[in-house]
């Protein structure tokens, strides 16, 4: 007998390509898709940022504005709908003052009430809709006001009783952490206090942990890392509370997106029989970063964010020493916090002739590093999931990785006779540990038989959505069985 498909709302603070920060713009434009096209019907819901344009993206106004219960009384929301790929809906909350006016996602005072003016916002405008979900998925603390509510007061009116809901973690450092207040600016004051939470304060995080039907974290390793003191962030009492309904499913990657036969950023395509193409790429990298143009040394690359959690403070002591012992290349691309610009602005100083430092966002040069680099550099202390190993894997980059999260589920560590590895694995956060793995890389470089057997068995990893669609499809009818 088939199961019948599902009615999924998915909600988001960002979305690929309407509004993109980090990781989850990614998601929330990929996952949809991936579930449209397994025949389920998957709605998507965010806010409608001030650079959201109304005529790029062919917004339609759907009836009047509504009120929703915040503050003293009531703020008033528009609807607009679009499409996300051929058939995947859109809806886009439109208010003035606490989204349409600001040109960021992120980073302002009133992020709690802005989340909150969404979160009710959402509540009211599924009654407007002439479709009613199974299941809603929300993502992050910016949409825990959704089953924060469902549960404490929407099992109440019976349009909202059945709805089941999963709350996925991207990553557990942002909790949207509040003044107790916000209860009262939510409408919400039965919302009872948690453990977890400080005194007088909301968690929202914790709080779509506590009242969600089911939780998922986007990996198998981070869903065993966050119920530890170490990577728990505070919550890991919680979590364990909620073990018996916490998953992990790893993120997938848009093979559409990410296909160096088909990229446009790339200048000589290629694809699995054709890695020597590969070649031609890095002259044309090495002469962008002017760097001399040698075909006889690895070429390491790195993108990444400038942060403490991505292990910026193993990267200078690291390729300060391997580059006064080893013949390499090294081109790194990212943007963050400044020490760490100052450092790489020293390293590049220091070996002007074999590291060049772009400290700066750019897509385009980030797919060009993909394409040429021989060696991709991940050593991260936190990474939930990570889309730089499998992009780095899917380009034929192989990549090196601290034993975390994502990176430990998806990189296999390659070791001499065993025929299987896909990329280097160490497990100290310590410059010692990362420069072992690198040498380690560097010695297996020598061999370009071994070499090439591991860049093909990165290539032909499956990283694609379908999989962790049908994972989700699952943790959907468990969440309405559990509900």
């Amino acid at each position: 007998m088939t199961e019948r498909p599902l009615k999924v709302l998915f909600l988001t603070a960002e979305a690929v390509p309407f509004a993109k920060v980090g990781g989850l713009a990614d998601v929330a434009g990929s996952l949809p898709l991936a579930l449209r096209s397994l025949g389920h019907d998957v709605r998507v819901m965010m806010p409608r940022y001030g650079t959201i344009s109304g005529e790029r993206f062919e917004l339609v106004k759907i009836g009047e504005r509504f009120p929703v219960p915040v503050g003293a009384g009531r703020e008033h929301i528009h609807l607009m709908a679009t499409t996300m790929g051929e058939d995947v809906p859109v809806y886009l909350l439109w208010n003035e003052h606490y989204f349409t006016s600001r040109e960021k996602v992120y980073g302002f005072e009133d992020d709690a009430q802005r989340f909150t003016v969404f979160g009710r916002g959402v509540i009211e405008a599924i009654r407007l809709l002439d479709w009613q979900p199974d299941v809603i998925h929300a993502n992050d603390w910016h949409t825990a006001v959704v089953p924060t509510w469902l549960d404490v007061s929407g099992w109440r009116e019976p349009f909202f009783r059945d709805i089941a809901t999963l709350f996925t973690i991207h990553n557990l450092a942002y909790q949207g952490i509040t003044g107790r207040l916000i209860l009262t600016f939510a409408q919400m004051e039965e919302v009872k206090h948690l453990s977890v939470e400080p005194p007088g304060a909301v968690n929202w995080m914790a709080q779509g942990i506590a009242h969600s039907d089911l939780i998922n974290a986007v990996s198998e390793r981070y869903a065993e890392e966050i119920l530890t003191p170490e990577m728990g962030m505070g919550l890991e009492p919680l979590l364990e509370q909620r073990r018996d309904r916490l998953h992990g499913i790893l993120n997938g990657l848009d093979y559409d997106e990410w296909n160096p036969v088909t990229d446009p950023n790339v200048p000589h395509n290629f694809d699995i029989h054709s890695l020597g193409r590969r070649a031609a790429n890095r002259t044309a990298l090495q002469q962008q970063a002017r760097l001399p143009i040698r075909s006889d040394v690895p070429l390491l690359g790195m993108v990444t964010r400038l942060d403490h959690v991505k292990g910026m403070d193993l990267v200078a002591p690291t390729l300060n020493r391997l580059l006064q012992e080893q013949d390499v290349q090294c081109i790194i691309l990212g943007t963050g916090d400044p020490r760490y610009h100052e450092a790489l602005k020293a390293l590049q100083e220091r070996h002007s002739h074999q590291v060049r430092a772009f400290l700066k966002f750019d897509e385009v040069l980030a797919r060009r590093i993909y394409a040429s680099a021989d060696m991709f550099l991940m050593p991260s202390l936190v990474e939930p999931c990570g889309l730089g190993q499998m992009i780095a894997m899917r380009y034929g980059c192989v990549p090196v990785v601290r034993e975390t999260g994502g990176l430990a589920d998806t990189v296999i560590d390659h070791r001499p006779g065993r025929g299987h590895g896909t990329g280097f694995v160490f497990e100290e956060k310590t410059p010692e540990g990362f420069l072992e793995a690198l040498q380690r890389a560097l010695e297996t470089y020598e061999d370009r038989e071994t070499w090439r057997a591991i860049q093909m068995r990165g290539m032909a990893s499956d990283f694609s959505w379908t999989a962790s669609a049908k994972a989700y499809v699952g943790l959907y009818r468990s969440a309405l069985s559990l509900h």
